[in-house]
C-alpha cells in the first residue's frame, strides 16, 4: 500500500520488535523500476527542437558503472515509454546467470506481456482497474459501476474548479442555457466533407474534446472516452425561403437543446449550403470543455488540419493540469485571500443597487453591445502605455469607479476572469481545456487618489493575484466569510482570442469567412466581453430579471463617460471624474434638484398629537399587549406628567433622558417631554452600560425618566433626578390635565439621538421641530398616511426612524 511506504518507516523508524521482524524476512533479489512515461515531459521540446536545451538521445546509454562494482541486486530491470514505445534493460550478475538465460527470461516477459496487452484490449475482457485511472481515486467497485463501457476509457480525473461550477450551474438550471456557447459565421468556398475529416482529426488529436461528466460518486469526474464521432450536420436550404428566419431559428434551437453531458460529444457542428458556393457554420459547444483561447486554438488546428498541413502529435494533456492543482499550496491562497477583504463589509450587488421596478424588467436574457471608435481605442492605448499598465487594467480601474458610484458603497467588487494557465505547465499556451477561472476584484478606491494612483494600485493587485489565480471561488467565497453569499453580481470578461482574426489568417486560398458572432451565456445577472482591437468592444449580456435594457444601456454610457475621463489626466483626483455628460449632468443635479418650496414655519410635533386629539377623542391612540388607549386618555396622561415636568425646570431646549421599555409609560413619556418644551433623548436600556454612562453624562441630562424594574440596572449618576413613570398615581396627584400654553418655538429641539460615531464612541444629533415637521410635510404627497393607517413601532425609540413610527 502506499507505494511502499510503510515498509521503509517501520524499517527506519519503528520499534525493535518491527525492526528485528522486518530484518528476518528473506531479502529480495530482483529490482523492478518502471520510471514512467517520458512522452509529455519532452512535448515541449518536440515542438521547439531547433532551440530545445535537452531532448533523448537516440544512442544507448552504455553501462551504468564498472562491471566489477557490486551490484545493488542479481537481477535488475528499469523499464521507460518513450515516443509511444516501450523499452526495458535487463542487467545482472553474471556469477548467478547466464547471458542465454536472461535473453530466454526477456523473451519471455515480452510474450506475457503481449497477451496480457492482447487480452486487455480484447472487446469482450476490457476491463479497469485503479491502477489505470488513479487520478480518479475510484476504487475497484466503483469502476464497476460506471455508466460507460470499460474499453471505451482512455482516463477518468477530477474536474478543475472552474468545471466543478460551470457544471453545478448546468445540472441546477437545466435547459436555460448557461455556458451553452455558440459561434456563428458564413463560409465561402468550404469542402464539407474534407472540413469534417479536419474536425474529426483533431479531437481524435485532444482528448480534452472527448470528455464526459459523472456525478453519481462523491466528487465529479470527467470520463475521457477512446474515440468520440463528432455529430456533424449538413444540409441544403438555398431553396429555404426565408433563409435569415429559418438559420436563426435553428440556431437558437439547437443551443436550446443543450448537451447530455454524459452521454452526448459537448460539440457539434452544422453547415448548411446557403448558395452554390456559400454555407452557414453553426459550431455549437458546452463552456465546460474549454476556454476562449483553447476554442481559438482550435479552430487554427482545424484549419490547419483542413489544409493538409501536418499537425505536430505531441500534445499536452488537460489531465497534468488537474495534476498540477492538486500540489498548490492551499494554506497560502487562503492567507492572500484574506488579506484582499481587509475592507470589505459586504456583498457589491449592482442589479440591487439600481432596483428597477418590475415594470422595467422581464424575462431570459438580454445583449448590448458598445464600440469605442478607432480615436477613442488609441487614446485608451496611449495612455495605459504612458501610465506602463495594461489596458485590461484601465479598463477594470473603470469599472470599479462606476461600481463605488452606482452601490455607494466605499470597497467595491467584481468578478474578473483570468487565463489561469500556469507558466510552469510546459507547453500550456498550445493545451486545449478549461483554465480560465473568475475571482473576485477588491478595492477601494478615494476620492483624492490621483488617476496614477489608482491604476498603479489595480496593476499591482493583479499582479499580486496572479500568483493565486488558480483558487477555486467557493473557496475564496468561504473565507470572506459573509455567510456563503455571493460576492458580485457581474464579471468582467478581457478577451485577447481574436477568432475571427484565427479564421481569416488561417485560412487556406480558396476559403474566406465572414465576421463571426459569438453567443455565450454565464449565470452572472451581468457580464461584460471585452475586446480589443482597431477598435474597442464592449458586449454586455444581462439577466432581464435583474436589468431592464435602457437601463444597460445607460449604464453603458456612464462606462465610457468614465473611460474618457479617466484618460484625460493622470493627475486629476477621482473624485474629479465625471460620470455624467454635461446635459444630464444639468439635468439631475439642479434640475431635478430644485428643492425650494414653502413649508409652514409654524407648528410643533406635539401641536399635531393635539389637533388629532380634538378630532378624535375617542379613537384608539396606542395599543400594547391587551390594553389600548384612546387619544384623549393619552392627551390627559401626558398632560398630568408635562405639569410635573415643568415644576421640575424642564423648559424650552432642556434635554430630558427618557429610559423605558415599550410601554404605556414610553408614548406618555415623550409626548409629556415634548408638550413641557423639552427635548427627549431617548436612552434604550438594552444597550451596554458603558454607552448609556456616555450618553447620559455628554448629554448633560439632569432628569431621568424610568420604570421602577429598569433603576437598579441604568447607570444613573447620583446627580440626576428620576422620575418612574408606573408610579404616576402618587406621583401626579393633583396635576392638571388640561393642554399646557406652548412655549416652544420651531426652532426649538425636540430630541437628540445618538448615532454610532466615526471614532467609535456616540455621537448626538440634534433634531429642532422644524427639521421633523418638514420631513412630514415634505413626504405626505408621496405616502398619503392619514388617521386610517396603523403603524407598529418596529424600530427602537433611540432610533431616528422611530420619530415616523410614534407620532
Amino acid at each position: 500500500p502506499e507505494k511502499g511506504i510503510g515498509f521503509g518507516a517501520l524499517c527506519y523508524l519503528g520499534n525493535e520488535q518491527a525492526k528485528r521482524a522486518l530484518a528476518a524476512l528473506p531479502l529480495p533479489r530482483i529490482t523492478f523500476n518502471y520510471l514512467g512515461q517520458f512522452d509529455s515531459s519532452f512535448a515541449q521540446e518536440q515542438e521547439e527542437e531547433e532551440s530545445a536545451f535537452l531532448v533523448p538521445a537516440l544512442e544507448r546509454p552504455g553501462a551504468s558503472q564498472s562491471g566489477r562494482a557490486p551490484l545493488s541486486n542479481w537481477l535488475n530491470i528499469n523499464g521507460r515509454v518513450y515516443g509511444d514505445e516501450l523499452s526495458l534493460n535487463w542487467s545482472f550478475s553474471k556469477e548467478m546467470f547466464k547471458e542465454e538465460t536472461i535473453q530466454h527470461l526477456a523473451n519471455d516477459y515480452a510474450e506475457e506481456l503481449k497477451a496480457l496487452i492482447e487480452h486487455c484490449i480484447a472487446k469482450n475482457s476490457a476491463g479497469l482497474t485503479p491502477s489505470d485511472v488513479p487520478l480518479s481515486k475510484l476504487i475497484q467497485e466503483q469502476l464497476d459501476l460506471l455508466p460507460i463501457a470499460a474499453n471505451e476509457i482512455e482516463d477518468i480525473y477530477p474536474l478543475s474548479p472552474m468545471q466543478q461550477g460551470m457544471l453545478f450551474h448546468t445540472l441546477y438550471a437545466q435547459g436555460g442555457g448557461d455556458y451553452i456557447n455558440q459561434m456563428r459565421v458564413d463560409v465561402n468556398g468550404l469542402d464539407v466533407e474534407r472540413f469534417q475529416q479536419a474536425w474529426q482529426a483533431v479531437v481524435d488529436r485532444h482528448n480534452v474534446l472527448r470528455a464526459s461528466f459523472i456525478t453519481q460518486f462523491e466528487q465529479p469526474l470527467q470520463v475521457i472516452r477512446k474515440h468520440v464521432e463528432i455529430p456533424f450536420i449538413s444540409l441544403d436550404w438555398r431553396t429555404q425561403p426565408d433563409l435569415q428566419v429559418s438559420l436563426d431559428t435553428w440556431a437558437e434551437a439547437d443551443r436550446q437543446r443543450g448537451f447530455d453531458l454524459l452521454n452526448d460529444p459537448l460539440l457539434r457542428l452544422a453547415v448548411i449550403r446557403t448558395g452554390e458556393n456559400d454555407h452557414h457554420l453553426i459550431y455549437t459547444s458546452h463552456h465546460i470543455l474549454m476556454d476562449g483561447w483553447s476554442s481559438s486554438q482550435l479552430l487554427g488546428e482545424v484549419l490547419q488540419a483542413y489544409a493538409g498541413v501536418q499537425a505536430n502529435l505531441q500534445v499536452g494533456r488537460y489531465r497534468d493540469y488537474i495534476e498540477w492543482l492538486k500540489g498548490q499550496d492551499k494554506a497560502q491562497d487562503e492567507t492572500f485571500w484574506r488579506s484582499q477583504f481587509g475592507e470589505q463589509q459586504e456583498p457589491t450587488s449592482l442589479a440591487q443597487a439600481i432596483r428597477q421596478s418590475k415594470a422595467d424588467l422581464g424575462t431570459g436574457y438580454g445583449n448590448h453591445y458598445q464600440i469605442l471608435d478607432h480615436a477613442q481605442t488609441q487614446r485608451l492605448s496611449e495612455f495605459a502605455r504612458q501610465q506602463r499598465v495594461t489596458a485590461n487594467t484601465l479598463l477594470q480601474a473603470s469599472w470599479l469607479l462606476l461600481l463605488q458610484r452606482y452601490t455607494g458603497q466605499d470597497t467595491v467588487t467584481f468578478g474578473a476572469t483570468v487565463a489561469g494557465r500556469p507558466a510552469e505547465l510546459k507547453g500550456v499556451e498550445q493545451q486545449l481545456g478549461l483554465f480560465i477561472n473568475t475571482l473576485p476584484v477588491i478595492a477601494s478606491p478615494k476620492p483624492e487618489q490621483s488617476v496614477a494612483q489608482w491604476l498603479e494600485q489595480v496593476q499591482a493587485q493583479n499582479l499580486a493575484l496572479r500568483e493565486h489565480e488558480h483558487t477555486p471561488l467557493y473557496e475564496v467565497q468561504r473565507w470572506a466569510g459573509l455567510g456563503g453569499e455571493a460576492l458580485f453580481d457581474n464579471i468582467l470578461v478581457f478577451e485577447n482570442y481574436p477568432i475571427s482574426e484565427t479564421l481569416q489568417q488561417g485560412a487556406p486560398d480558396g476559403l474566406s469567412f465572414s465576421t463571426v458572432v459569438n453567443q455565450e451565456q454565464t449565470n452572472y445577472p451581468l457580464t461584460l466581453v471585452i475586446g480589443l482591437g482597431d477598435t474597442l468592444s464592449i458586449h454586455y449580456s444581462y439577466d432581464r430579471e435583474y436589468f431592464g435594457d435602457d437601463c444597460v444601456a445607460q449604464l453603458s454610457q456612464h462606462f465610457s463617460k468614465l473611460i474618457e475621463a479617466i484618460t484625460q489626466r493622470p493627475q486629476q483626483a477621482l473624485g474629479e471624474l465625471r460620470l455624467l455628460d454635461e446635459e444630464d449632468y444639468q439635468r439631475i443635479v439642479h434640475e431635478w434638484n430644485r428643492a425650494q418650496t414653502s413649508y409652514p414655519s409654524d407648528g410643533c410635533i406635539h401641536e399635531l398629537i393635539e389637533e388629532q386629539i380634538r378630532r378624535t377623542p375617542d379613537a384608539v391612540a396606542v395599543v400594547f399587549e391587551d390594553r389600548q388607549l384612546t387619544y384623549a386618555e393619552l392627551n390627559r396622561q401626558a398632560n398630568r406628567l408635562a405639569h410635573r415636568l415643568i415644576e421640575l425646570g424642564v423648559g424650552p431646549d432642556v434635554l430630558v433622558g427618557i429610559a423605558v421599555e415599550r410601554s404605556f409609560e414610553m408614548v406618555v413619556g415623550l409626548l409629556a417631554i415634548l408638550k413641557a418644551g423639552g427635548a427627549y433623548v431617548p436612552l434604550d436600556p438594552e444597550y451596554p452600560q458603558d454607552r448609556l454612562a456616555y450618553m447620559i453624562e455628554d448629554s448633560g441630562i439632569q432628569l431621568l425618566l424610568s420604570q421602577s424594574h429598569l433603576q437598579e440596572q441604568l447607570p444613573i449618576p447620583s446627580h440626576v433626578q428620576t422620575l418612574v413613570l408606573d408610579q404616576g398615581n402618587e406621583l401626579l396627584r393633583g396635576h392638571s390635565e388640561t393642554n399646557l400654553s406652548n412655549l416652544t418655538r420651531p426652532e426649538n429641539l425636540a430630541y437628540v439621538i445618538y448615532t454610532s460615531g466615526s471614532t467609535g464612541k456616540p455621537k448626538g444629533t440634534l433634531l429642532p421641530h422644524h427639521n421633523v415637521m418638514r420631513l412630514f410635510r415634505a413626504t405626505q404627497d408621496w405616502y398619503q398616511f392619514d388617521a386610517c393607517d396603523v403603524w407598529s413601532v418596529f424600530h427602537s425609540y433611540a432610533f431616528d426612524f422611530s420619530v415616523w413610527e410614534l407620532f
